[in-house]
Parts: structure tokens; C-alpha cells; sequence
């Protein structure tokens, strides 16, 4: 009779080291056989790079080119047992009982972290290992420490509009409401495709961000977001839909994938974000030269003083689009316009009507159809064709416009006539019209004099307009503001 293998212990150990030994080997034999010139073995190398494998564990992995070719000298050298996974041969310094207790505590409670055990041993014993000292016994015990990081590498999207990643970042409050930037960047590009600022975290404001981006820029093949109540909102599902992109939700507490967008967020708070002052009320217009308006009072604010949505929504995009773009990204030794510019050759993207991007962004319900033969929608009164009588059917609308035609399908999807509107209590959806709101421009611009993101807006205008910049005019007013030349 054959004995079970420990869960933990060196026979546990020695199994899981030729169950890795054994995947390498399946996975590198072809590329490994001695008949194999250097020139033959390249391109299959470089293919199981280029790859996703099922790993030993049951995880999809990728592995670098030079894990690969190190595998391969290990089998020539040494066969089968060169490519086990070597074992630690120092001896341990903590104490047996020590890491025994530890081992007791992460066992009786699987939830607890290294950090956490580490709190409690200093509790009792007044110290403790380190963390990593914690976990790397927990691994050699085969104590799950949670859940087992994907060995995906750096990943990368091969080209423009392969993969688009999105996320909602939580920004000031603007005449006391809470902002919200919807953004979306480019995963090969690093390029900012769609950002724009709101007052609500809803699929609408979403939408506001999205649709424009994808009638300039194209459609991605891939959309990666997180599972913000934005995000899971069938409307985003629908637009997907129709326009063909794929959706794809990152798994809640993985963060893997979205790195790329947090450092972007993580740009805008320390570049942009840092400069804003957010005034509570408009303020008049300061003149150069003569400090503030007449009669106003006040101290002075640091930064880039702003008092509405529509100004920050207008030095953002003037940020994004001189400073953010043109800088060198440190991850591809690129800025973001060059790599999208470079990304397109021989390439071209794809793109839809915008018809067609238009009706992928309308809005679809369900709704039983009365004896009537009416149906009714937030409020409003429709008539329908009375063969559809009694059943169920779907309207798709456009919120920003419910007098709009509405489009109906019967049963199965068969398309029916467009509804009539009989009887108009709201003339948009009450989602529609906050978001409306959200484009007020009726807040007076505020001047604070020379300052970083005024004098970013007003080379990106400059630049929009193809006029020349005047440095000396520029000289002037920043003399005139500052009270003449030191």
C-alpha cells in the first residue's frame, strides 16, 4: 500500500519540486533537443515567451525568454533534476519554537497575515521574526499565506486600442460637491484616451467621458475596468456590445493589470491636482499690475484658483495634452503621443459612424404593454402597435431626449414600430439632466496671476489655434504682475 505524501514536510517539498521539474521540462523539450541549431531554437523560444501557459499549480503564467533559455542549459547540463527548483541550504537562525508557535497561529486562523502574526507574537514573546521570515515558513509548511500571485510578468498590450484600462478617481469638491475624474488610458500608449471631470460617479458621466473618446480615437478591442457601480452598469454592457469592444471586469482585491492607470492617478494628483485652489465662490478678475479689484479683501491662495466643473474640465485637458503626453514615460522610454503616433504604422483603427456610436450609447428597459396598448416610460405615456398587446417589450431610448423616437422590439427581439408619445410628464431622464448640469459654464473664470496650469492652458489654446506664442508679451505680463522687472 502506497502512503500518502505529507501536506507539509520534505516529502511534500520533493513532490512539489518534481511536479515543477516536470512542467518545465513538458514545457521547454521541443526548444531543448540537442539537434536544434542555435538559429532553429530562437523562434521557439521566443514563442513560448510570447505565450500564456497553465502552470504547474493550475495558474495562467508567462515566462520571460531567459527563464527559458536557463531551463534549457539546466536540462543539458544536469537532465531532469537541473530543472527542480533549488532548496535553501542555509541554516535557520530563528528558533525551532519560535516558528512553530507562528506556524500554530497562521494555522488556527488561515485568515491572519504575516503582519498580524508578527503583532501578536511581539504581544506575548516581545519579538518576532520578520515578515518575510513568516511567510517563507508558511510557504515551506504549505500554509496558504491568501491568494497566489499570477506569475504574469509585466504585461503589455502589442499595440494602440488593444486594450483600453479605465477607472474613476476621487478628486476635490467644487462649490461643495464632490468630484469625480473618469478616465481611460491606452495599456501599449500610456496615452490618456478619455478623461473628463463630474460631480456624480454614475454610468452617465461615464458615458459623457467615453462616447467622445471613441469617436476620436477609435474603438479598442479590449475594455479593462474595475467593479465600480459605474462600471457594472448594463449600459456600459450594451455599449460594448454594439460597437463590438470586450469587457472585461478585474477581479475584485487583484489589483494585476491596473497599475498602468494608478500611476497615471498618481501623476495627476502630485502634478495637477497639487496646483488647484479651490475657491468657494467666483472672485472678480484681478488687473496685472494692480494686485486685486478694487474693494475686494482677502489673502492670497497658492496654486491655480478655480471656483467651477467647467475650469477644471478645461485646464485638465490643456494639462493632459501639453504636459502629460509630451513627457518621456519612464516604462517605455517614449512619451505617450509618440508611442500612440509610432503604434499606428502600417495600422489604422478601427472606427464606427457616428450614428452608430451614438445608438450604441442609448439606453434600454423592459416594459409590459398594457391592454391599450401603451407602455409606459419615467413619467411618460407612449402608444405602441396594438398586436404587442399584453406582452413584453424593449425600448431603447436616448435619456438625454425621452420626446425622441424610441425604438421597440416585440418577442424574440422582432423589431416593431417606433413608439408615439402620447402623453410627456419629463422631457429627460432624471440621470440625464444631473449631468447636464455638470457643464454649467456659467462660474467667472478666476485670474490668480502667473501660475503653472493657466500658463498650460494658454499654450495648449495657442497651440489649438496655430497662433505664434509672443514670449515677449509673456515677459511683459508676468513683469507687470510680479510690479516690473527685478
Amino acid at each position: 500500500m502506497t502512503e500518502a505524501v505529507p501536506r507539509r514536510g520534505p516529502l511534500a517539498r520533493k513532490d512539489r519540486a518534481e511536479k515543477i521539474a516536470l512542467f518545465r521540462y513538458q514545457l521547454i523539450r521541443d526548444a531543448a533537443d540537442p539537434a536544434l541549431s542555435t538559429r532553429q531554437r530562437g523562434p521557439l523560444v521566443r514563442a513560448l515567451a510570447a505565450a500564456e501557459h497553465t502552470g504547474p499549480h493550475g495558474q495562467m503564467v508567462r515566462y520571460s525568454r531567459e527563464s527559458l533559455d536557463r531551463w534549457i542549459r539546466a536540462w543539458q547540463r544536469e537532465g531532469f533534476d537541473g530543472l527542480k527548483p533549488r532548496e535553501r541550504t542555509a541554516a535557520p537562525i530563528t528558533p525551532a519554537s519560535v516558528l512553530a508557535l507562528a506556524g500554530t497561529l497562521k494555522l488556527e486562523r488561515p485568515h491572519r497575515t504575516a503582519a498580524q502574526v508578527r503583532r501578536i507574537m511581539i504581544e506575548t514573546l516581545g519579538d518576532a521574526p520578520s515578515e518575510s521570515t513568516l511567510l517563507r515558513h508558511f510557504r515551506t509548511l504549505d500554509i496558504p499565506t491568501g491568494t497566489p500571485a499570477a506569475a504574469t510578468g509585466r504585461f503589455e498590450a502589442g499595440h494602440p486600442n488593444e486594450i483600453w484600462v479605465g477607472d474613476a478617481l476621487h478628486g476635490p469638491r467644487i462649490a461643495g460637491r464632490k468630484t469625480y475624474l473618469f478616465a481611460f488610458i491606452d495599456d501599449h500608449s500610456r496615452m490618456v484616451t478619455a478623461a473628463r471631470w463630474a460631480y456624480a460617479e454614475d454610468s452617465v458621466r461615464l458615458a459623457a467621458a467615453l462616447r467622445p473618446a471613441l469617436q476620436t480615437h477609435g474603438i479598442p478591442t479590449h475594455c479593462y475596468v474595475d467593479n465600480g457601480a459605474a462600471f457594472v452598469d448594463s449600459a456600459l454592457l450594451r455599449t460594448c456590445a454594439k460597437l463590438g469592444m470586450k469587457l472585461i471586469h478585474s477581479k475584485p482585491y487583484r489589483p494585476q493589470g491596473r497599475g498602468k492607470i494608478e500611476r497615471f492617478f498618481g501623476s495627476v494628483r502630485s502634478q495637477f491636482l497639487s496646483e488647484i485652489t479651490v475657491l468657494d465662490a467666483p472672485v472678480q478678475l484681478t488687473v496685472p499690475g494692480t494686485g486685486r479689484a478694487a474693494g475686494e479683501a482677502g489673502t492670497e491662495e497658492s496654486g491655480t484658483a478655480i471656483a467651477s466643473l467647467a475650469e477644471l474640465n478645461a485646464l485638465f485637458t490643456s494639462w493632459v495634452q501639453i504636459t502629460y503626453h509630451r513627457t518621456v514615460h519612464s516604462g517605455t522610454g517614449q512619451s505617450p503621443l509618440a508611442r500612440w503616433d509610432a503604434g499606428w504604422e502600417n495600422r489604422t483603427p478601427v472606427r464606427r459612424s457616428p450614428e452608430v456610436i451614438a445608438e450604441a450609447f442609448r439606453w434600454s428597459v423592459t416594459r409590459r404593454v398594457s391592454k391599450t396598448a401603451t407602455v409606459s416610460l419615467q413619467g411618460n405615456t407612449y402608444q405602441v402597435d396594438p398586436l404587442l398587446a399584453g406582452t413584453h417589450v424593449e425600448l431603447v431610448y436616448d435619456p438625454f431626449d425621452l420626446t425622441a423616437p424610441i425604438t421597440v422590439a416585440g418577442p424574440g427581439g422582432l423589431p416593431a414600430p417606433e413608439a408615439v408619445l402620447l402623453q410627456v410628464r419629463r422631457h429627460v431622464h432624471p440621470k440625464a439632466a444631473a449631468a447636464r448640469s455638470d457643464a454649467d459654464t456659467a462660474a467667472a473664470n478666476v485670474s490668480s496671476g502667473i501660475d503653472y496650469l493657466r500658463v498650460i492652458e494658454t499654450r495648449h489654446k495657442t497651440e489649438m489655434t496655430g497662433a505664434p506664442i509672443s514670449f515677449d508679451k509673456a515677459t511683459t505680463a508676468v513683469d507687470a504682475t510680479l510690479g516690473g522687472p527685478a
